[in-house]
């Protein structure tokens, strides 16, 4: 291990400052615990802010690695790692009032949600097997605390439970797959993988029963099927913020890797790796399309609404060239202010001071908070892919380099989920318009999720009159990763 040089430090620069203020406000929360409250929500917030700004500032960059070939950035390694920190920091906003009136001690969930967007953050740079699985357990640790942080209620301590003992079955997994690929190749350095599959000797079976292990592990990440099995259920049982979090963040880092795995050291197995990537791809789409119509809870329909939109974005994976990694990240990022921009209104529907969460409970919703059941049809209407909305731009640009890439059988496919999805969003909808009112939700509407929702507004709608700069991004951290490695 050669040492450690003040570049390889300046490239870390927004890891140390995230990892140092989550350390700093766990002491801060252990010592002034009386003294807390809005402060500490304000200083992650303003961490996140921060963070982002650095990844904004850096985007555009070569490929470089650092630590002897451990850690690695690129365009498309910033660009993902500014996804993560927005997603963050627009979860952050969402949540503020729930942590200050349900939430217990909102310096735990803080510190959990820094070490945890940390961890992904290093997931996303890992140019290491060894790298690799440490940032994700890193970050998996503190989600699986996350799930059950509503200790005294039964489905958060079971959706902790459920998403830990599977959680754990996919990481021993892909660390079975990961402890394959080196005993056949070698190596874990993925620049060294890459040299060694990009010769002409074949490839040793071992290798590739490592990648598929190395696969499902990624897959019970994404939450794509056939491993999607915790989704419904983890995302109803745990606080909506986090389900929220979990939504967003962990898929935007675990989708990043995946496809850096894949398209730098394994894409010399493309051929292998493509019909996996494929199978997950249409499984997603239409289990996560049939499974929402019978749902009556809209946080498990959001929960089969995402493993639906991982369908979406694999489908970009599976193209395999740069327009599918560029439709695919442009989808990644829309989709982050569409979820977030549901979850927020999920938050606001309230009873007597109570969180409600059955579909029947947002009857009439436009009669009595007609702003609220605007702004969420219009998630809703996005996610489906009507236009002009960001959804339906994110579903085109993946559409569109699936049939470039030869594959018009998976785009018709997509169409079709699509078409199905279309269905239980709409319900939701009539629901609001056209059912008799149930009894009127609360009216208080904390700032903080007005902001939020006024910005996953603003690009939902408006995404398409300067869609350039998202566009422009996409496409140049796509030609990074397929041409700079």
């Amino acid at each position: 291990m050669g040492a450690i040089t003040i570049t390889s430090l300046q490239a870390i620069v927004p890891e140390l400052y995230l990892g140092s203020m989550a350390i700093l406000l766990l002491m801060v929360a252990v010592y002034k615990s009386k003294a807390i409250g809005n402060d500490i929500l304000s200083c992650a917030f303003i961490a996140f802010v921060l963070t982002a700004l650095f990844f904004c500032q850096n985007l555009g960059g070569n490929y470089t690695s650092y630590f002897n070939g451990m850690f690695a950035t690129d365009s498309f390694i910033v660009l993902a790692k500014l996804l993560i920190t927005i997603s963050a920091a627009l979860v952050l906003l969402v949540s503020s009032s729930w942590l200050k009136e349900e939430g217990g001690k909102p310096s735990e969930f803080l510190v959990l949600m820094m070490l945890s967007t940390l961890g992904m953050l290093l997931m996303v740079s890992a140019n290491d097997l060894l790298t690799l699985y440490m940032a994700l357990e890193m970050s998996s640790l503190a989600l699986y605390v996350l799930a059950a942080f509503n200790r005294d209620n039964a489905k958060s301590s079971e959706a902790g439970l459920k998403y830990f003992v599977l959680g754990s079955l996919a990481s021993g997994m892909m660390l079975f797959g990961m402890s394959l690929v080196y005993g056949f190749a070698g190596t874990t350095s993925f620049a060294a993988l890459s040299t060694l599959f990009g010769n002409a000797a074949p490839i040793s079976m071992g290798v590739v029963v490592g990648l598929v292990l190395i696969m499902v592990g990624f897959c019970f990440k994404l939450s794509a099927v056939p491993f999607h099995m915790w989704t419904p259920d983890v995302y109803e049982g745990a606080p909506t913020p986090v389900t929220a979090f979990f939504a967003t963040a962990p898929k935007i880092a675990a989708l990043a890797l995946f496809t850096r795995l894949l398209i730098y050291p394994f894409g010399h197995l493309f051929a292998q790796w493509q019909q996996v990537v494929i199978f997950a791809s249409v499984g997603s789409l239409f289990v996560g399309a049939l499974g929402a119509i019978a749902q009556t809870s809209i946080k498990r329909l959001l929960a089969y609404s995402s493993i639906g939109h991982v369908g979406f974005m694999l489908m970009g994976l599976a193209s395999g060239n740069a327009a599918g990694v560029q439709a695919m990240l442009i989808y990644l990022a829309l989709y982050i202010f569409m979820s977030v921009g549901a979850f927020g209104c999920v938050l606001l529907m309230r009873r007597n001071g109570e969180y409600v969460e059955k579909i029947s409970d947002l009857a009439g919703l436009s009669q009595t908070r007609p702003l609220l059941a605007a702004t969420l049809a219009l998630m809703l209407f996005s996610m489906t892919g009507i236009p002009p909305l960001a959804g339906f731009a994110g579903k085109m640009y993946v559409i569109i380099a699936t049939l470039e890439a030869g594959l018009a059988w998976l785009a018709v496919a997509g169409v079709i989920a699509g078409v199905i999805g279309g269905y239980y969003y709409l319900k939701v909808v009539k629901v609001m318009y056209f059912d008799a009112p149930a009894e009127p939700l609360d009216t208080k509407t904390p700032r903080s999720i007005k902001l939020a929702l006024a910005l996953c507004t603003v690009v939902t709608l408006f995404f398409f009159i300067a869609p350039t700069p998202l566009v422009a991004s996409a496409k140049l951290a796509a030609q990074a990763l397929l041409n700079g490695n």
